[in-house]
C-alpha cells in the first residue's frame, strides 16, 4: 500500500499584490490549494472556507477522524461532498454581504488511498504528477483561455501570453451549485504530485517546475525554489505551491527526504511509554508485589526496560532535529527527541535560536514551532532560515544552563506563510 512519506507546502503574496488571498489544506492524505477571488478580501474569506470544509470534514477540528457513511464514500465522491459544502457556505455568505457579493474560489484538492490519488477541481489551480522526471498535468484549467485553446482557437504559445488568461469559467461560490471535476490516477512509488495557485503556473513553465522537483533534495526545499522562482519572474500574483511524495509502506525514506514523526514510534520511543516506564519507576503505577524477590526482579526489568529506550533515544537523538523556543521565547533548533525522561535525563540539546519571539509570528507559523515534529536537519534548518529571513536576524545563544487572492491592489500590506491548513488568497 502506498503512504505519503514527505509533503511539504508554502504560500506567498508575490511582488505585486498587497495580500495573499490564496489558502491551502495538508494533513495526509487530503491535501488542497484554494485561491480566491473578489478583492476586498472577500477572495480571502472564499478561499478559507474552502480549505475550512476539508478541515471539518476529517474531523481536525475535533482531533478525531471521519465517522459514518461520509468516512466510506469512495475518494472521488468525498472530494466532492466536501467542495459542494464549501460551494453552499460561500455562496450563502455572499448572498447575506453585500460586500462580498460574487466571491468565489478555485480548488484543487487530492486524496491518498491504496494505490491511488484521487482529484477533485474547480478551477484554475493545478494538479501534477512527477514521475521518472516526466511532469504531467492532471488537472484541466476552467478558463476562458483554457476553452479557447481546446477548440482550436489558440494555440499553446498563444494561451501561455493571452491578456485574458486570468478569466475563469468556474469557481466556487458565484453560484448555488457547481460542477465539480473528479479522477483517479494510478500512483506509483516515487511518484511526486503537486498542487498550486495559477501564482505559480503563469510565472514557472512546466520544464522548468519539473525541473526544480527533480533536482532538490527535500521537498520543502523544491517548494522553497518553486515560489522564488515564480517571484524572479515576476511574482504578478499569490504563490502557493503543496507537494507530497508517496512511496510504499515501510519502505526507508529517500536520503535528503523529510523525517516525519513516526520515526520516534517505529524506534518504540513513544511519549506513552516513556510516561508509563516513568511512573512505575517512581512507583506511581500498579505494581505487584506477592514477595520481596518477586518485587526485585520487577524493579530490575523496568530499570532495563528504561535503560533501553534511553539507549536507544540516545542513538535516534543524533539523527533528528524538531524546532521550539528557548527560555526567553524565542524560536530556536534542537538535535534530539522532545522528550524529558526520569531521573532529570533530557534527550534533546539546543542548538541554536533566533532573535525572533514566537508570540510574534502567525498562528499557523507558531504551530509549526511547537509541535515539535522530528525532521532531518537540512528540513529543520529551512524553515528556521525562512523564518530569520523574513521576521529577524540570528541572535547569539549561550550555552543552555544546567537542568535547573485574487486580490485588487487596494488590500492591506502583507505576506505569511502557512502550514497545515493556512489561509491566504490569490
Amino acid at each position: 500500500m502506498l503512504v505519503v512519506v514527505e509533503e511539504a507546502h508554502k504560500t506567498d503574496t508575490g511582488r505585486q499584490r498587497q495580500a495573499n488571498e490564496d489558502s491551502y489544506f495538508a494533513r495526509s492524505p487530503i491535501f488542497a490549494v484554494a485561491d480566491g477571488m473578489g478583492g476586498a478580501q472577500a477572495g480571502e474569506v472564499a478561499s478559507r472556507i474552502a480549505a475550512r470544509a476539508f478541515e471539518q470534514a476529517t474531523g481536525e477540528e475535533g482531533g478525531g477522524s471521519p465517522s459514518g457513511a461520509a468516512g466510506d464514500e469512495a475518494p472521488e465522491t468525498r472530494l466532492e461532498t466536501i467542495a459542494r459544502q464549501a460551494n453552499r457556505e460561500i455562496h450563502d455568505l455572499a448572498q447575506r454581504d453585500s460586500a462580498r457579493a460574487g466571491m468565489g474560489t478555485t480548488l484543487t484538492a487530492a486524496m491518498v488511498e491504496n494505490d491511488e490519488v484521487s482529484f477533485g477541481h474547480v478551477g484554475d489551480s493545478r494538479g501534477y504528477v512527477l514521475r521518472d522526471g516526466e511532469l504531467k498535468r492532471l488537472t484541466k484549467d476552467h478558463s476562458l483561455v483554457e476553452e479557447l485553446r481546446r477548440q482550436g482557437r489558440l494555440t499553446d504559445e498563444e494561451a501561455e501570453e493571452h491578456p485574458q488568461r486570468a478569466i475563469i469559467t468556474r469557481a466556487l461560490g458565484p453560484e448555488p451549485e457547481v460542477n465539480v471535476d473528479t479522477m483517479t490516477f494510478p500512483a506509483r512509488g516515487g511518484d511526486v504530485f503537486l498542487l498550486c495557485s495559477d501564482g505559480l503556473t503563469t510565472m514557472v513553465g512546466d520544464d522548468e517546475i519539473a525541473a526544480i522537483l527533480g533536482e532538490a533534495k527535500t521537498l520543502r526545499g523544491a517548494v522553497n525554489r518553486l515560489v522564488d522562482a515564480a517571484n524572479a519572474a515576476g511574482g504578478r500574483d499569490n504563490i502557493t505551491a503543496v507537494a507530497f511524495r508517496i512511496a510504499e509502506e515501510g519502505s526507508e525514506p529517500e536520503e535528503g527526504a523529510t523525517l516525519i514523526s513516526r520515526t520516534a514510534e517505529q524506534a518504540g520511543l513513544t511519549s506513552e511509554r516513556v510516561r508509563r516506564a516513568g511512573d512505575r519507576l517512581r512507583g506511581q503505577g500498579p505494581l505487584p508485589m506477592p514477595d520481596r524477590r518477586r518485587r526485585g526482579l520487577r524493579i530490575a526489568a523496568i530499570l532495563a526496560a528504561v535503560a533501553l529506550v534511553i539507549a536507544a533515544g540516545v542513538l535516534l537523538a543524533r539523527q533528528v532535529y524538531f524546532l521550539g523556543t528557548d527560555e526567553d521565547g524565542r524560536v530556536a533548533l534542537f538535535r534530539g527527541l522532545p522528550y524529558d525522561l526520569p531521573l532529570g535525563i533530557e534527550l534533546y540539546s539546543e542548538q541554536l535560536s533566533i532573535g525572533v519571539q514566537a508570540s510574534t509570528l502567525s498562528p499557523e507559523r507558531q504551530d509549526v514551532v511547537t509541535e515539535h515534529k522530528l525532521r532531518s536537519r537540512d528540513d529543520a534548518t529551512d524553515i528556521i532560515d525562512d523564518i530569520e529571513q523574513r521576521e529577524g536576524s540570528v541572535a547569539p545563544v549561550p550555552p543552555p544552563p544546567p537542568k535547573k487572492q485574487k486580490q485588487d491592489d487596494q488590500g492591506q500590506a502583507s505576506q505569511q506563510e502557512q502550514q497545515g491548513a493556512s489561509s491566504q488568497g490569490n
